[in-house]
């Protein structure tokens, strides 16, 4: 059975966080789902064995900052030493054409897989430059996969019109996103 979990602007922050931080889990283990594994033997402490797996290593997150520094917990969560850059891209006012002001990312970036997190998908302008950014150094589109909690459909189809190789999770696509999402969930609403 999965709850369904609603924002509100009238939810209190720790309620809205407290939601976020669920869905943020739920992509962020769809994401890794999708990345590399191989098999493994482990050997419990009762000294049996147990065919599991394990992921392959050169993988990495990517927050687009601010909003997508929301997400950073959730992956760490579930993989403790897992290397994060970031990328901060603002969009002009008036033109809503994104720029890219900062990136900072592992310097073998280029050999590894991609969770980009961004949770609120509107326009996809500040995704596709941020992919822009990766592939400037070196990654693959396909070996990109958007974490995302909201979408729109311009956003998503913009997107893979751009990079048709990436992959992109979300929990809901919507004509509508709530762009408040970001000072909602770090208070500065």
């Amino acid at each position: 059975k999965i709850e369904i979990v609603t924002f509100s602007r009238k939810s209190s922050r720790g309620d809205f966080v407290f939601s976020a931080d669920r869905l943020i889990r739920l992509v962020v283990e769809e994401g890794l789902n999708q990345l590399p594994y191989t098999e493994c033997t482990v050997t419990t402490p009762t000294g049996h064995k147990y065919e599991g797996v394990k992921f392959e290593k050169g993988n990495c997150g990517v927050s687009i900052m601010r909003s997508g520094e929301a997400m950073e917990q959730g992956l760490r969560d579930c993989c403790r030493s897992i290397r994060i850059g970031k990328i901060l891209i603002q969009s002009d006012e008036e033109t809503q054409r994104a720029k890219v002001y900062y990136a900072k990312f592992p310097p073998d970036i280029y050999r590894r897989k991609v969770l980009l997190m961004y949770p609120i998908l509107s326009t996809g302008n500040t995704v596709i430059e941020a992919v822009k950014v990766l592939v400037e150094h070196g990654v693959q589109p396909s070996v990109i996969i958007l974490l995302s909690l909201f979408s729109t459909p311009h956003g998503a189809k913009s997107i893979i019109q751009e990079f048709p190789e990436i992959t992109i999770l979300t929990t809901e696509v919507h004509p509508v996103a709530p762009t408040h999402f970001g000072q909602k969930y770090f208070g500065t609403d």
